[in-house]
């Protein structure tokens, strides 16, 4: 099928396009729901390898970090040589690394194997979404945007509950089991289901020495961050500053760049929406991870029962999130995604009195506030940003709005690395560790609240757009 043909395959039929939806969502499901029950195992992965606090914290940070790089280059890969294409390939690349962690026999290869599903992810997630933008009109596609959160969401929601479960009964190593099978299932109902391919009729070029350079930068200033302090830190910190400017300066001259910065900075639009999305999710990141070890470690809650807590924050996503792609097609984004970060601000106005002795029907309603606030945030964000680009960037575009949420995590957690350094160090963490360790989820919570007022104030100052 032809682009022409493949499109008007779609506009013929609804069911058609929420087949294709559908295909698309059970694989980020799938991923979705490694990514948060990974953080319940977090704990017996420690215990099983007898690994430290440092590389312990690398086991959800090894993901995000391949995530990162990779999701530039896969969004501009997917716009020249088919969106389609290259989210299958990284739905594979998922699969088939969860099986290596499976198997892992040490701390050492488990990041290794994370590293490669943070790539496999990236080449979905830069894809996923911009096929969606492909196949709806704007009449219906942030209720379609709103479905592919929701199961996003979903698998968040899921993933606490699956992996704490497992973990408990079955060991970590199932945590991954799951989602191969599920992942599998995925690829075929894809091949099935998903018909035709998109991409742009003018084919240009992948610039894999600027890929290179930002890989590289981007791996300096993260590991940097995360080792401070120490000379090591200092001299990675200040190559990946100069290479980054580098990167900037190279992207200006490229033919082909991966990001075009000029068009990124006169888009208000969009570049407001990506500043909104880095803080949301820096401040959201530390609260899931650092909330797990404070139930299990601090309040010495089972990984089932803490799973059973953690899961009312993106259940309650879910349930949002298609509700509010539905009203950011017939009203200002803006409006709807501010109002969410201010309530997410309300949820860590309440967390800022948290300690050993908070109830837990409190933290169950800031989980559930947040979740709310959160919801109401992503998808007239997503919405609104993707709609103020030509369809020959839905690619890139995905890529850049995906990367910001991972920039947001990696920053987050790079924050969450440097307390953890600072305040605890590469030991294993005992009952003598745990008065360092809530000092570090105190501090981390105090900077969630700030990150989500920032939030409010890019997702307002980006001006008006009416979804029409």
């Amino acid at each position: 099928m032809n682009s022409e043909t493949t499109q008007a395959y779609y506009e013929n039929s609804r069911v058609a396009r929420w087949l294709a939806l559908a295909s698309i969502s059970i694989s980020t499901f799938c991923v979705s729901i490694t990514m948060s029950a990974v953080n319940i195992a977090v704990p017996a992965i420690a215990l099983d390898f007898n690994a430290n606090a440092i590389l312990v914290s690398w086991v959800p940070t090894a993901f995000l970090l391949s995530n990162a790089i990779f999701l530039i280059p896969a969004g501009r890969a997917a716009d020249i040589y088919g969106r389609k294409k290259i989210f299958l390939t990284g739905m594979t690349v998922f699969c088939v690394s969860c099986l290596m962690a499976y198997l892992a026999p040490n701390i050492e290869f488990l990041l290794v194997t994370r590293l490669l599903q943070g790539f496999g992810g990236a080449l979905a997630f830069a894809t996923g979404l911009a096929i969606i933008m492909s196949i709806f009109t704007r009449e219906n596609r942030g209720s379609a945007i709103g479905f592919s959160a929701g199961t996003l969401y979903f698998g968040l929601s899921c993933g606490p509950v699956v992996g704490g479960w497992f973990t408990e009964h079955f060991g970590w190593r199932v945590v991954f089991l799951f989602p191969l099978v599920l992942g599998t299932m995925s690829i075929v109902l894809i091949l099935l289901k998903l018909k035709g391919e998109w991409k742009n009729e003018q084919r240009g070029k992948v610039d894999y020495l600027g890929a290179l350079i930002f890989a590289i930068a981007a791996s300096c200033l993260y590991i940097g961050i995360s080792s401070v302090p120490g000379m090591l830190a200092s001299a990675l910190l200040a190559i990946g500053a100069i290479l980054m400017v580098f990167f900037v300066y190279q992207q200006t001259q490229c033919e082909f760049p991966l990001i075009h910065f000029k068009g990124i900075i006169q888009n208000r639009m969009f570049s407001r929406s990506l500043m909104g999305n880095i803080c949301i999710y820096w401040s959201n990141y530390p609260f899931i991870f650092l909330f797990s070890l404070y139930l299990q470690f601090i309040r010495g809650m089972s990984p089932a029962d803490a799973g059973q807590i953690m899961v009312l924050q993106p259940l309650t996503m879910a349930i949002v999130a298609p509700i509010a792609g539905r009203l950011s097609d017939q009203f200002e984004p803006r409006l709807i995604a501010t109002t969410g970060c201010l309530i997410m601000t309300c949820a860590y106005t309440i967390l800022q009195f948290l300690d050993v002795t908070t109830s837990i029907i409190m933290i169950c309603m800031a989980m559930v506030i947040q979740g709310l606030g959160f919801g109401l945030f992503t998808t007239p964000n997503n919405n609104a940003a993707l709609s103020s680009l030509d369809k020959t960037r839905y690619g890139i575009g995905t890529a850049l709005l995906n990367f910001s949420r991972v920039s947001g995590n990696m920053l987050g957690t790079a924050m969450v690395l440097l307390l953890v350094s600072l305040f605890i160090g590469k030991v294993e963490i005992t009952p003598t560790q745990y008065p360092a360790l809530f000092r570090v989820v105190s501090i981390a919570l105090a900077v969630s609240f700030f990150m989500t007022l920032s939030g409010a104030y890019f997702s307002h100052s980006r001006g008006k757009v009416l979804a029409t």
